[in-house]
């Protein structure tokens, strides 16, 4: 699995991104956002980070890099496409996906593990979980905030877009579970096609059991799965 991982100005899970690939046997490189041309790729993945340092709000800059050219004809073509955090604000301004990303309710920097639900794994992204599965993941991030005008959320829900979603340790999406006040806890979703997904919180700092959880690996997994299906 050949994988691009974007690199912007201020991307600082970059590496991160990196060695998860390669721990499930991919074969990563380092694509800089003035570079051209993703066709090699078997995927494409987006970083978390502050791309620009956030100016204006997250991944609105970011979205202007040459890069994103090729990001969004990738994706439109079929390609795999992973934006994680900043990567997925950043695949909501390019308009690869709905809503956008607001500042935390709290208005405050959120870093800590939380609870996932699975909400799909009929995807190239979740196929190694089991629809429920409760995942340990930890977030990082001060725009989290998942909202978009009354319609979109509803079709959503509606059509089954939601992937993850933020939940209390015994699986129940509650307000106190729900770190930033994402609508209806969203915590990641698809496009229509299921080819994109964007989510906050960071599967590749849950791949190993020295960094407290192992439950961000089955995304990655599932991606090589897909591929290899494919293949």
């Amino acid at each position: 699995m050949k994988v691009a991982v974007v690199t912007f100005p201020g991307s600082n899970c970059d590496y991160d991104l990196y060695k998860a690939v390669q721990q499930v046997g991919g074969n990563p490189t380092f694509v800089w956002h003035r570079e051209r041309g993703l066709t090699e790729y078997d995927a494409v993945m987006l970083p978390g980070g502050f791309s620009y340092g956030d100016y204006l709000r997250g991944g609105a800059i970011a979205r202007m890099s040459p890069v994103m050219e090729d990001v969004v004809t990738y994706a439109n073509a079929g390609g795999p496409v992973l934006g994680i955090c900043n990567g997925f604000q950043i695949l909501c301004e390019a308009g690869l996906l709905p809503g956008a990303l607001m500042k935390n309710r709290s208005l405050r920097f959120r870093s800590h593990p939380v609870h996932l639900r699975v909400e799909r794994n009929d995807t190239m992204f979740t196929s190694a979980y089991e629809k429920g599965d409760l995942l340990s993941i930890p977030i990082a991030h001060g725009e989290g905030n998942f909202e978009a005008d009354k319609e979109t959320l509803q079709r959503i829900e509606g059509e089954g877009h939601v992937v993850f979603r933020y939940v209390d340790p015994s699986g129940e999406a509650t307000d106190a579970a729900n770190p930033n006040g994402s609508w209806h806890n969203i915590a990641g979703l698809v496009n229509e096609r299921g080819n994109v997904l964007g989510m906050m919180p960071h599967p590749e700092r849950a791949t190993e059991e020295l960094l407290g959880s192992t439950d961000g690996l089955g995304l990655f997994d599932s991606l090589v799965h897909a591929l290899s299906a494919t293949a």
